[in-house]
């Protein structure tokens, strides 16, 4: 038994006739350059944007993060370091 059920296209018409221009084809370089700019403008309208509490919260995580990782890789390399000298002499 095969299976005769059949998916349709996704963001097509189940007829299978190939989609045509679109809302791109009709605009120019300049059309385009500023639907872009739109576009941009619209996305940066969604974004929530931190308070001043939290952007200094979140700077300080990060540079403390920043300092143990590089106090940690120190550690590793002055590790590395001994011993490569101690058998390489």
């Amino acid at each position: 038994m095969t299976d005769t059920t059949q998916v349709p296209e996704p963001g097509g018409s189940s007829e299978g006739k190939p989609r045509r221009g679109g809302k791109r084809a009709k605009r120019g370089p300049l059309g385009r350059l500023g639907l872009f700019y739109r576009q941009i403008v619209a996305e940066l309208r969604k974004v929530v944007w931190p308070t001043r509490h939290q952007l200094s919260t979140y700077t300080t995580v990060v540079i403390v993060f920043v300092a143990i990782m590089i106090g940690l890789v120190t550690v590793i390399d002055y590790g590395f370091t001994q011993a490569i000298k101690y058998v390489f002499g």
